[in-house]
């Protein structure tokens, strides 16, 4: 008791809350199911007029005079590659918000921020729930209003982080910059995936800012509208599909898309042993899933041409479900995680870590 009376609650209210026909059945082809009927249908649906209707990104084996497509391209994500978010961003961020939001008992050390995150595995209402937990709730707060306390402190953080990753406190990853300006030399394309980040899109972008327009101006920034623009995230997403199909057609797009669907949350959930709904299980896999295939095709590559250079578990497993071979960048995070599947683990960027030269002569470690 003694404890929770520190935790004050000084404030008495918490604030509320354009490629050519053949590209485009190239593509379809490729990620189509196992159904012969199926695969046939959707080929025929893209070809030979509905491409145009399709919207399709840039795919850069077609129009860049016919050149031929690279033999290899790297993806990048942005929290936890591009830039430590978990080390330089949300520590700091949840101690703006206890600040803003009158805590005097709540301050996160580094030490204190690396417990949660173990214990909690990241769920970051968790991490809030076993602090508070473990040091009392403020005093004025009725038991029944927890869940509302903690999504309020979620919000005030999230608000926090936007602006502190637009500021010089969040700072790139050392050796980053090289990496992709020495992929660019190379003629190596590089798609950076802004989508699926714990911390939403405004987030990602802010810090794929941070290097530069020159370089940005070279690379594909890849978030929900480019993903919703791709060929897969239109079958899958079902939009884009319908306007040019006769109704047998529509109905097997949608028939494609649903199985894809089922089948990645399945395979997702086993391969986490999760006893849960697929319903729930599936969006995130599906997501990322989603987003690598579009990076692929925003980057020109096939797949397992795709070289995915990743943060987290759940990415590496997305990347090897669909064949995509995965590198992962350590951060502050994920410092003591395993990686079965990824073709090598790197502590950072640079000579002695990862760079273009090892990716293209194939030495992962």
């Amino acid at each position: 008791m003694a404890a929770a009376s520190r935790c004050l609650l000084l404030r008495a209210s918490v604030p509320a809350p354009a490629s050519t026909p053949t590209d485009a059945a190239k593509s379809l082809a490729s990620i189509a199911t196992s159904s012969g009927a199926t695969s046939r249908a959707l080929s025929a649906a893209v070809y030979p007029t509905s491409a145009r209707r399709l919207r399709p990104p840039p795919l850069r084996a077609s129009s860049e005079g016919g050149s031929p497509e690279p033999e290899l391209a790297v993806l990048l994500e942005v929290e936890g590659v591009l830039a430590d978010v978990y080390r330089f961003g949300n520590r700091q961020a949840f101690n703006v918000a206890f600040q803003n939001l009158g805590l005097d008992c709540a301050n996160w050390t580094e030490p204190i921020y690396a417990d949660l995150v173990r214990k909690s595995s990241g769920d970051e209402e968790r991490m809030l729930v076993l602090f508070f937990d473990r040091i009392g709730w403020p005093t004025s707060l009725p038991t029944s209003e927890k869940g509302s306390f903690t999504k309020s402190v979620l919000r005030e953080k999230l608000k926090a982080l936007e602006e502190l990753s637009a500021s010089d406190g969040l700072p790139l990853r050392p050796g980053v910059e090289k990496f992709i300006d020495d992929a660019l030399s190379k003629g190596v394309p590089v798609a950076i995936l802004a989508t699926y980040g714990r911390n939403g899109e405004k987030i990602s972008r802010s810090i794929v800012e941070k290097l530069g327009p020159e370089r940005t101006s070279k690379i594909n920034i890849v978030g929900k509208e480019e993903v919703e623009r791709s060929l897969y995230g239109q079958l899958v997403l079902g939009e884009g599909v319908a306007s040019s199909l006769d109704e047998q057609l529509i109905r097997e797009a949608q028939k494609a898309a649903s199985a894809e669907k089922q089948r990645i949350a399945e395979e997702v959930a086993s391969l986490l042993k999760l006893n849960v709904d697929i319903n729930t299980a599936s969006e995130s896999s599906e997501k990322i899933i989603t987003t690598l295939r579009a990076g692929s095709e925003y980057a020109g590559c096939d797949v397992q041409n795709c070289i995915l250079v990743a943060g987290s578990q759940p990415s590496v497993l997305a990347a090897e479900r669909i064949g995509m071979p995965c590198i992962v960048v350590r951060s502050s995070l994920t410092a003591r995680a395993e990686f079965h599947s990824a073709k090598a683990i790197m502590d950072g960027f640079g000579d002695t870590d990862l760079t273009i030269s090892k990716l293209l002569s194939k030495k992962w470690s």
